[in-house]
């Protein structure tokens, strides 16, 4: 979960230091590749200090211990740059579980009494605490920056270990947009709940609401749902103005503001919501949405209030303006196609079609999760890149990195490979044309048809699974 920022460097490594054979564009196979290496490293030097046969594969039954995967993750977090956390299985040894140095991406650790060891515990990792609820474990606690957790299959331990001993005590810096939007709201992550967060946005949203607009006159407040809702009926109650849904979304539609295309985005809007008329009619409606990306969204949905027969639509954002993109594992497109790029709220309003916009200010986002957290356990920094363009891990807008990003992340980039014609700069490549030509987008083939396609697509994402031979 999560995304490098060093991959450039890493493919070198992992191509010609490693004199290993990428495959896919995918930033978790460097990874996987980088923790293999070290993995087999560990498992030689065990194999010699223990005088066990020269083979990998004896090393990692009989030689590998705890202390020998430990070194192999602090090879990975010292070598992999980015906001990033995993969970790696290794065949016939244990499970073993990290997060970045600076903890942006979350994991957490849950346990219960083992179901088959008298006496025992079982174990269970996760990105939210709603999966280990669901599966009936207790949250323990989230995983630390520079952290790795292990679990041995073979005796049933649970070893954990800092893997940066000398990583600062204020280094973890979660990112705040899984709190905006992307965690479920039943979620507690790194101490706070994230039900409680989204009160505090719209508590604070609605303040700013009565400072800018003291004289507003709204009729009723509807959120964009899902996950708006919180903040949108906290919202109603401070401004004492009555929550109603007004919006029905569709749950088999994929989330708008990633998808490649204006037109794709523009019709998945209206497919992925419906409005319930009777609660605009006649009414000046303040809409509440979780944030505000590309505006696609924001704009189709100001349309549909004003079809539904609102009079007025204010548009209000539990989120500061997004004019960054996000490079740690959210697809939060390049500057130029954000519509807060070059735009304050009222040339987002006018671009949306509204009467007014408001944004919440960061220091109130930041203040909604961080006054939550315990004395024990609190949150003094958090990463808001895409917010304040300030990247932890120290890039800057205008590097070279940001103009690669865009040449993978742009509209056009993404319709080209959608098309077959590429986009972006493939991993693996060298200079005197591609490694892995039949990589099948990232996966290997699965099927022995030796038939042509006849929609062209060459079995593209792994549809193919069959073995006919005429």
């Amino acid at each position: 979960n999560g995304n490098l920022t060093n991959t450039e460097e890493l493919e070198g490594l992992v191509r010609d230091g490693m004199m290993r054979h990428i495959n896919t564009e995918s930033d978790s196979e460097l990874l996987l590749n980088i923790f293999a290496e070290s993995m087999a490293e560990q498992a030689k030097l065990a194999s010699a200090r223990s005088g066990a046969s020269s083979s990998v594969d004896a090393a990692l039954a009989d030689s590998i211990g705890k202390e020998e995967v430990f070194a192999a993750i602090t090879k990975v977090l010292t070598t992999c740059k980015g906001g990033y956390a995993g969970i790696y299985l290794i065949n016939g040894i244990g499970l073993v579980a990290f997060r970045d140095p600076h903890g942006i991406r979350p994991i957490v650790l849950g346990t219960r009494r083992s179901a088959t060891a008298d006496g025992g515990k079982d174990y269970v990792l996760a990105s939210e605490s709603v999966a280990i609820d669901t599966l009936g474990f207790n949250l323990q606690r989230d995983v630390l920056p520079g952290e790795a957790i292990f679990l041995d299959m073979r005796t049933g331990e649970c070893h954990t270990h800092q893997c940066l001993p000398d990583l600062p005590p204020d280094s973890l810096s979660p990112c705040i947009f899984e709190y905006v939007y992307f965690a479920r709201p039943d979620s507690i992550m790194d101490g706070v709940s994230v039900y409680e967060t989204r009160l505090k946005m719209g508590e604070k949203l609605a303040h700013k609401i009565e400072r800018v607009y003291p004289d507003h006159d709204i009729d009723v407040v509807i959120p964009i749902p899902d996950t708006s809702r919180t903040s949108a009926l906290q919202a109603a109650y401070i401004l004492g103005r009555p929550f109603r849904e007004g919006f029905i979304k569709n749950r088999y539609i994929a989330r708008t503001f990633i998808m490649p295309g204006q037109m794709a985005r523009k019709k998945s809007v209206r497919l992925k919501l419906n409005t319930i008329k009777s609660e605009f009619a006649g009414r000046n409606v303040l809409l509440v949405d979780d944030s505000i990306v590309r505006g696609t969204t924001a704009r189709e949905i100001v349309q549909m209030a004003r079809d539904a027969g609102a009079k007025k639509v204010y548009f209000t954002s539990a989120a500061p303006p997004i004019r960054y993109p996000n490079i740690y594992g959210i697809d939060i497109p390049t500057r130029q196609e954000l519509v807060a790029y070059e735009r304050d709220a009222a040339g987002v309003a006018q671009h949306i079609g509204c009467e007014w916009v408001v944004y919440q200010d960061l220091d109130d986002l930041v203040d909604s999760v961080a006054s939550l957290a315990s004395e024990e356990r609190p949150l003094p920094r958090f990463d808001t890149s895409c917010f304040s363009g300030e990247y932890v891990t120290g890039e800057r807008i205008g590097d070279a990195y940001f103009e690669r990003l865009h040449a993978k992340r742009n509209d056009d980039a993404k319709q080209a490979k959608k098309a077959g014609g590429g986009g972006g700069q493939q991993m693996g490549r060298r200079e005197d044309g591609p490694l892995g030509e039949s990589s099948h987008e990232g996966c290997e083939s699965v099927s022995n048809d030796v038939r042509a396609d006849p929609n062209g697509g060459g079995n593209k994402g792994c549809e193919g699974i069959v073995n006919a031979e005429a």
